[in-house]
């Protein structure tokens, strides 16, 4: 058959089958582009104007409304029922829902080609459409109902598995409990409600659950349910009986600061000692001087034990002394009237430092004062009842550091019923030494407290590594070491008094020496 070529153009483009060519895309993922974009653009592409020309059909090809409307209703139509009630329910969309496909001819590729009349001629494209194809509507979001923890079935144990896996009631004070927590697991805070826990019973239940699991954390989280649930009376009552939860309450009380309530449960449980502690811990969060050395007046009475009512004591004391300290140096120091207030100013107040801080200030500011005034060092010692060896050391360190080298001899000089003076030191003279030098004592200083070590290779250690040249030298000659005091000529400067003292000994026929 010989055709035209008018023929051949009008064939091409009136039957429903179009040549082949590799412009087409007439695969499933042109088809997805392609409804994407009529969903996305449908309301750019169709105006009002437009609406009126066309015929209005349904997905099933009844005409019943404008373009428009019909793929709103496609996007309200999509899924099954009850994805439209969760539809409802929710604002936001999370998911892919498939949109079902249409009854009839009718497709999206027809409103883009402008054919709307079903029963006209489908293009290839459209033919291929009928094939299933995966169409996408808005994203649909879970409901919150998937996220809830459904507790009204569980049993206590159910309970206390679960939170034992981290999934804690979220409020403020279980919050609160766990930035406190010292633990290397990690709290997954999540909703596990034990609201349905109404009656005493099932609240006892939990708790022995709890206690049953040896989990300390899952302990304290349903205590903290029963503390906020139940009376105080009820609480302790039950409390007594089960040691080991009460012991992890009264941890947790510690831990939140909450006195009020465990010098009420102290009361209840008549704890007096624990109590009487309870409260003298609160002086810790007063501030003012006055107010806490008031508070720690109050705290003599209570019923501690006799070491630490001597300790409480002691402490009442000691800051009475140190307000009145504190006033009379920083006048003082204010003044400048006192050398060693100008050469070394205060870097700290004295209020509320222990005693041994204490005596450390007295021996560096107030040495050489009488015994009678409150800021004297013996005054303190005596006072606080101060070993001799803590003295020592701290007043030691105090003139050490003011280079205060007549203070240091005379701290370790006596005298014995007959007049003679002798040096002894309660701590050893072997830390004398350390303490000279690392206060940068000078040599001739720490040569006589190194004399002073009785054990010899410790003297020699000690004289060896503060180059104390002449203790050496001295030593070994009395050891009679010929190989030692050889070894040390090595060590010492060529030329040097020292260099000649030793080849003085080693070349004397006085001396018989061992090797």
């Amino acid at each position: 058959m010989n055709r035209t070529k008018g023929d051949e153009e009008e064939y091409w483009n009136s039957s429903k089958f179009k040549a082949f060519t590799f412009d087409d895309e007439d695969d499933e993922l042109s088809q997805l582009k392609e409804s994407k974009r009529a969903v996305n653009s449908l309301r750019d592409f169709v105006d009002d104007d437009d609406e009126d020309d066309l015929e209005r059909v349904s997905w099933t090809g009844e005409p019943v409304g404008s373009i428009s409307w019909s793929i709103k209703e496609t996007a309200g139509n999509s899924g099954s029922s009850h994805e439209r009630e969760q539809l409802k329910n929710r604002n936001s969309f999370s998911t892919y829902a498939q949109l079902p496909k249409p009854a009839s001819t009718y497709s999206l590729s027809s409103f883009f080609r402008g054919r709307t009349r079903p029963g006209s001629f489908q293009s290839l494209s459209d033919a291929l459409s009928d094939t299933p194809a995966k169409s996408y509507a808005p994203e649909l979001g879970r409901p919150k109902g998937e996220y809830r923890d459904y507790s009204n079935d569980w049993s206590p144990s159910d309970t206390v598995r679960r939170l034992r896996k981290g999934k804690f009631p979220v409020t403020k004070e279980y919050r609160k409990w766990s930035s406190s927590l010292h633990t290397s697991s990690i709290l997954t805070w999540q909703v596990c409600s034990l609201e349905r826990f109404r009656s005493l019973q099932d609240k006892i239940q939990l708790l022995e659950e709890a206690v049953s699991m040896h989990d300390g954390n899952v302990i304290t989280a349903v205590l903290i349910f029963l503390k906020r649930t139940l009376s105080k009376e009820i609480l302790f009552r039950e409390l007594e009986v089960r040691q080991v939860a009460l012991r992890h309450l009264i941890h947790f009380l510690k831990e939140i600061g909450d006195q009020k309530l465990l010098l009420d449960l102290f009361r209840f449980l008549d704890r007096t000692e624990e109590l009487a502690l309870s409260h003298y811990r609160e002086h810790l969060n007063i501030q003012d001087p006055e107010k806490r050395k008031e508070f720690l007046k109050t705290c003599i009475g209570l019923p501690f034990s006799a070491e630490d009512s001597a300790h409480i004591q002691d402490h009442y004391t000691l800051l009475e002394r140190q307000i009145i300290i504190e006033a009379n140096d920083r006048h003082l120091e204010l003044a400048g009237q006192t050398e060693v207030f100008r050469k070394h100013p205060r870097k700290a107040s004295i209020l509320n430092m222990p005693l041994v801080t204490t005596l450390f200030y007295s021996c560096f500011y107030h040495y050489t004062e009488a015994e009678g005034t409150f800021s004297s060092p013996v005054n303190l010692k005596k006072t606080f009842k101060i070993p001799d060896k803590q003295y020592v050391l701290t007043a030691l360190a105090a003139r050490a550091k003011l280079r205060a080298w007549h203070d240091v001899d005379a701290l370790f000089t006596t005298k014995n019923w007959l007049g003679y003076t002798k040096k002894r030191a309660p701590i050893g003279f072997h830390r004398v030494v350390e303490i000279l030098h690392k206060n940068s004592a000078p040599v001739q200083v720490l040569q006589e407290y190194v004399n002073l070590v009785e054990d010899v290779d410790t003297k020699l250690n000690l004289a060896t590594k503060f180059k104390c040249h002449d203790v050496v030298i001295d030593t070994c000659r009395d050891l009679k070491d010929r190989q030692q005091l050889l070894a040390y000529r090595s060590k010492v400067d060529k030329g040097s008094a020292e260099e000649e003292k030793i080849d003085a000994l080693l070349n004397s026929s006085q001396i018989r020496w061992k090797n």
